[in-house]
């Protein structure tokens, strides 16, 4: 009953807070007002059914987080060990499904879906980057875009002035932004929480306005167009046939960088960085070198912004600073928070869905941003830790323990 209650009390203020979009639609041709009344009802009912589940799920929660506190000291350790096992086996089983889909996806779907999904693509790399300098290493990073740009604009001015191609510029692009991530770190290995959170969002401020406003540079607001595809052997291609070819790229380069990033998650640097997340003054006091693992994570999350920022050029044909604005770090930044910070699939799922979601809503397009809010603030209710949360590796010696049993 208390449920019923709460239930109708929220869908009656959420009446009263979106009646005016819902409900009055000023027709400007006609000079007339319609008055949508079966809207609100459609929206009351709504919110009431959503109020009354989510509360719901709510109560069942924390009565199996209860359960599953009482019941914790039940489970001996090879219970333990053997569900992590399992864990591994279906997160591999995932990972090898959605790549054979992945790999069938042009000769499935047309040109417009591909060209769609290689957008997903550029946000899954760019997700998986920054997701080693947030997630792994615990450092925020709201400037992330910039790298991005550096990337793009790499290509696409020595392609212009220097005529070079796509595969020459490609690691090139990588390590300017490398050394971008090296440039904005220095200044900042003393800061953290709110303040760095401050100096990375002016750095990506401040990349934006050089390229808005070094005309000679960067040529400005118009941007630079005619970028060169990606060339295979020198031969000719429709733009169906180059779209196939930039999708098989990037699918090629997500596998390296999700190998990649495994390794370092699970390295030395890796736990290093994980360390510095967890707890920077124990981290420094068990001799963690805390500058160069800080170093180290801006750098290489740069690496792969600027890799990915060389596809994106040559995808796009043209790039301006209107390309590379804080909206594109804030996505990117939830990708990485929705899939689940350190988890490699979470993050690739994380953004399938962010970025196929609004494209795939456009039949809704008054209320896609409705949805997409209304998924997120659900979302970070009932899955904090992300879609997939991060599972640790865990090494254990047992060779004292096999010696003592000898004796």
């Amino acid at each position: 009953m208390k449920n019923l209650k709460q239930s109708l009390a929220v869908s009656l203020w959420f009446i009263f807070l979106t009646f005016p979009l819902m409900v009055v639609k000023v027709n400007t041709s006609d000079k007339i007002v319609q008055w949508r009344w079966m809207n609100i009802l459609w929206v009351g009912l709504a919110i009431f059914l959503l109020s009354f589940v989510w509360r719901h799920a709510l109560a069942r929660k924390e009565a199996r987080q209860m359960a599953a506190q009482s019941g914790q000291d039940d489970l001996n350790k090879p219970t333990r060990i053997q569900a992590m096992l399992e864990d591994q086996k279906l997160r591999t089983r995932a990972m090898f499904a959605l790549l054979i889909v992945a790999l069938a996806f042009p000769w499935v779907f047309d040109t417009y879906q591909s060209t769609i999904m290689i957008s997903a693509l550029i946000y899954v790399v760019l997700g998986l980057g920054l997701n080693i300098t947030v997630g792994l290493a615990g450092l925020l990073d709201l400037g992330y875009v910039a790298f991005f740009a550096v990337g793009a604009y790499s290509y696409a001015l020595l392609n212009h002035h220097f005529g070079l191609g796509f595969w020459t510029v490609l690691p090139v692009g990588g390590i300017l932004s490398c050394l971008f991530g090296v440039i904005l770190g220095f200044p900042i290995l003393r800061l953290r929480g709110d303040y760095l959170a401050i100096v990375t969002l002016g750095f990506g401020m401040i990349i934006k306005v050089v390229l808005e406003n070094w005309s000679d540079f960067s040529f400005g607001p118009s941007g630079i167009a005619n970028i060169d595809k990606p060339s295979l052997f020198g031969l000719k291609m429709d733009i169906a046939a180059s779209t196939t070819y930039i999708y098989y790229i990037m699918i090629a380069l997500v596998i390296l960088t999700v190998i990649v990033t495994g390794r370092l998650k699970n390295s030395r640097i890796g736990r290093a960085w994980i360390a510095l997340r967890e707890d920077e003054i124990a981290c420094v006091a068990m001799g963690i070198d805390m500058a160069r693992t800080k170093l180290s994570a801006y750098a290489l999350g740069a690496f792969w912004a600027g890799m990915v920022g060389v596809m994106f050029a040559a995808k796009t044909t043209f790039i301006n600073p209107a390309s590379f604005t804080f909206m594109e770090s804030a996505i990117i930044l939830s990708i990485v928070v929705l899939g689940g910070m350190g988890s490699i699939l979470g993050v690739i799922l994380g953004a399938m869905i962010l970025i196929l979601m609004p494209e795939y809503l456009r039949a809704f397009s008054e209320y896609r941003m409705i949805i997409f809010g209304a998924a997120m603030v659900l979302m970070m209710i009932f899955r904090p830790q992300g879609i997939i949360s991060n599972v640790r590796q865990k090494y254990q010696f047992k060779g004292l323990k096999e010696k003592t049993e000898n004796v």
